[in-house]
């Protein structure tokens, strides 16, 4: 049913998505499954459909697909929208609405997706999601950095390095959001979490434009900080290019681990 919901927007041919669901095992016996389940998820619907008469799965002989017209609401389909509703906008554009928009939006991710699977398709579905839920905390964050809503842009921020620790770029907005707001020693603490989250996830150090800006308030200079929010986006996401391959290997790595001990399960004592 989740492989469904994630993909509602077009019909799936009963071999293909038998094959995706269950990797190993011969035609015949995957078959069985799907019809299996298939009973099984449709009872479960017939006790939660609000409209009578409008399936939320539409089945036949060849293809299963999500219904565009059955009454169902879908956290990642609402979170999805919010997402497109503001692309190619950077954060500091953001109207009132756009922004209150993200941090509804925002609130529905509570953890990965379907986390403890490691199916192909979970797996990008995961990273994918998880990505775009970054992206959103980074737009709430510069809108509450523009406005001066210093409180809201360090929960946005907290938020975003609970879900990755590592992110570079969100410690250095901390630190210029902390500084601005008129606590100089939490931005230099700031600082040394972020090393610290580097060295233990990554074993990397800070990169030069986060040392800078550490200098820039050790040193007090105000103007240089406070404009540190012009550096060029391209420049920062070149920065980041090697953790952000780094962790995507750790989770293939993760991947493969799970399969090779599914198949030694397998196999002949």
């Amino acid at each position: 049913m989740c492989y469904l919901l994630l993909f509602r927007d077009r019909a799936h041919h009963r071999e293909v998505l038998a094959s995706q669901l269950w990797e190993q095992g011969s035609s015949s016996t995957v078959k069985k499954n799907l019809r299996q389940v298939l009973w099984q998820v449709n009872s479960a619907l017939l006790h939660t459909n609000q409209s009578p008469g409008i399936e939320i799965l539409l089945i036949d002989s060849d293809w299963i697909q999500v219904n565009v017209k059955a009454d169902y609401w879908l956290d990642v389909a609402e979170f999805e929208r919010a997402y497109h509703s503001v692309t190619g906008k950077k954060g500091f554009e953001l109207s009132q609405s756009e922004a209150q928009r993200l941090a509804t939006a925002v609130q529905l991710y509570r953890g990965h997706l379907l986390e403890g699977w490691y199916h192909g398709w979970c797996v990008y579905e995961r990273e994918r999601l998880h990505n775009i839920y970054l992206v959103m905390l980074d737009k709430l964050l510069g809108f509450s950095a523009e406005g001066q809503h210093y409180d809201a842009g360090l929960y946005f921020g907290a938020l975003a390095l609970r879900s990755d620790p590592a992110r570079e770029r969100t410690h250095r907005r901390l630190m210029r959001l902390h500084y601005l707001s008129g606590h100089r020693s939490s931005a230099l603490r700031q600082y040394e979490v972020c090393c610290a989250a580097l060295r233990d996830e990554l074993g990397v150090e800070p990169t030069y434009t986060t040392k800078r800006l550490y200098e820039d308030i050790c040193q007090e200079r105000t103007d240089a900080v406070a404009f540190h929010r012009f550096i060029s986006p391209r420049a920062e996401k070149a920065n980041e290019d090697v953790a952000t391959q780094i962790r995507r290997l750790q989770t293939t790595i993760d991947y493969v681990q799970d399969q090779l001990t599914q198949l030694k399960r397998t196999l002949p004592p």
